[in-house]
């Protein structure tokens, strides 16, 4: 199973449940979890391949799928029957598949630093990634692609805390997680066709140049999805401004429970 820790605030409290992006861990959400933790009850799993799950094994077809099969594992085990998910970059992949696979299990989603679709740009670097995974050292590829995605001074600290957290995978847990973005565009085409009457909100940096576009543009087609952006704040957004980022993902989950209770 996943390893996983809990902040159980009251029994009938919401649950919130955090999913992280990859090469991250549960700690890329340090700079939540004091304030969550005095609104509802918490939830952090690490990923397959990524913190205290370091050592998973992969198969032959394994895939986004799976990994959310692991994530609503550990919920059947802790007995949660829904929780709000709120994921973080490639972790708003994995939240997206529980949705489309385990929607009852969702009473929300906020997906922060989205991924929904790869732009001409993000495909050459994915493209580039996979043709040096296997004789380049992964931290080299982690880390271009971490300034990549967050090129600015007011993003050091999320491009630190994100190189510091891959230092602990292992190179061959870095190539499996890298190889399931192939081909990966026709797949979260899909993801996006029904989000299921869940409540859905985007928090996206101003500065998340490379997937703020599709985000806009997919919110603009669909008048049930709700957009934030933060200022000064690019792909990691949740640490760039955790004051803000907190403020407008508490207020949608109460907001959001409040309706589900009230329904």
């Amino acid at each position: 199973m996943l390893h996983y820790r809990q902040y159980i605030l009251e029994t009938h409290k919401p649950w919130v449940t955090l999913i992280h992006g990859a090469g991250g861990n549960s700690n890329t959400w340090f700079k939540q979890i004091k304030e969550y933790k005095k609104h509802f009850n918490v939830l952090l799993i690490d990923l397959r391949g990524h913190g205290k799950s370091g050592d998973a094994t992969w198969k032959k077809g394994d895939s986004f799928v799976t990994v959310a099969d692991e994530v609503i594992k550990v919920l059947n085990h802790l007995d949660i029957k829904s929780t709000h998910f709120i994921g973080m970059s490639l972790g708003t992949i994995v939240v997206q598949t529980i949705a489309q696979k385990h929607p009852h299990r969702i009473s929300s989603m906020i997906l922060g630093g989205a991924v929904i679709r790869m732009n001409f740009r993000t495909k050459t670097l994915i493209s580039l990634g996979n043709l040096c995974k296997h004789f380049i050292p992964y931290m080299w590829l982690y880390r271009f692609f971490a300034w990549i995605i967050m090129p600015k001074s007011n993003h050091l600290e999320s491009r630190n805390a994100f190189v510091s957290q891959a230092k602990k995978m292992c190179q061959k847990q870095f190539i499996k997680w890298f190889t399931l973005t192939r081909a990966i565009n026709p797949f979260l085409k899909r993801l996006q066709r029904d989000f299921y009457g869940i409540p859905t909100l985007f928090v996206m940096g101003e500065e998340d140049y490379l997937f703020l576009p599709s985000v806009e543009e997919l919110v603009k087609e669909n008048s049930n999805l709700v957009l934030e952006r933060i200022e000064n704040s690019g792909h990691v957004c949740n640490i760039d401004k955790p004051n803000e980022f907190n403020e407008i993902t508490i207020k949608f989950i109460e907001k959001s429970h409040l309706s589900s209770y009230t329904a």
